[in-house]
């Protein structure tokens, strides 16, 4: 049975993206990781794919609400969730999906993200700083300029909070960016991998 909720809050998270918060029912939990199917209640436009679309929830469990981030393309579903007023009710289905974070700490995960990609790691690597878990993580994450790049400074933040945490972004058109920007170039590839993970070998990776 589809489960309801509100949608607390909105707000733009980089350019052409935003994320979404909405009430978590008491008897919801999920993993970190895991998915749920979105649906509009009476939207004001539709198209031929439908009121649901699935999502990667990028909450952590332990946080009191859910999030969901999305880049913002130009179809009727998104018009309309853009265009929602909080307060609005939605429908939705799950959790699904077993990609979550491995049980064994003694193995360090390595996530490689791109863009929008990065919402079921942004849930695992929270849940980690929240519950103290000893898990060591290693988040490459690649997009075009930073303006494009979502929850960048909530990782930067992240990684001086927690130190079993570290993050390596890396921008691949800085040349079409109006920001500075210090950190690494190019695409993720094997040679970058190297100069940030010491044993190839050894880590659980999510990509």
């Amino acid at each position: 049975m589809p489960a309801t909720t509100t949608l607390k809050s909105k707000k733009l998270i980089a350019e052409g993206t935003m994320a979404f918060l909405f009430e978590k029912p008491t008897s919801f939990s999920h993993r970190a990781g895991q998915t749920i199917d979105l649906t509009l209640v009476d939207p004001s436009e539709t198209d031929t794919k439908g009121n649901t679309r699935t999502f990667s929830l990028a909450s952590a469990p332990s946080e009191e609400h859910l999030m969901i981030a999305t880049r913002m393309r130009d179809s009727a579903f998104k018009r309309v969730l853009r265009n929602l007023p909080e307060g609005s009710q939605l429908q939705f289905d799950g959790p699904f999906g077993s990609m979550t974070l491995h049980q064994n700490s003694a193995k360090p995960a390595v996530m490689l993200a791109g863009g929008i990609g990065i919402t079921p790691f942004r849930s695992m690597i929270m849940e980690v700083a929240l519950q103290k878990l000893p898990h060591k993580i290693i988040l490459l994450y690649s997009n075009r300029r930073p303006e494009d790049t979502p929850l960048l400074v909530e990782f930067q933040a992240a990684r001086k909070e927690n130190p079993n945490f570290s993050c390596v972004a890396t921008m691949t058109a800085m040349n079409a960016s109006s920001q500075p920007w210090n950190g690494e170039r190019g695409p993720i590839n094997e040679e970058m991998l190297r100069r940030y993970v010491s044993d190839l070998t050894s880590p659980v990776y999510y990509i």
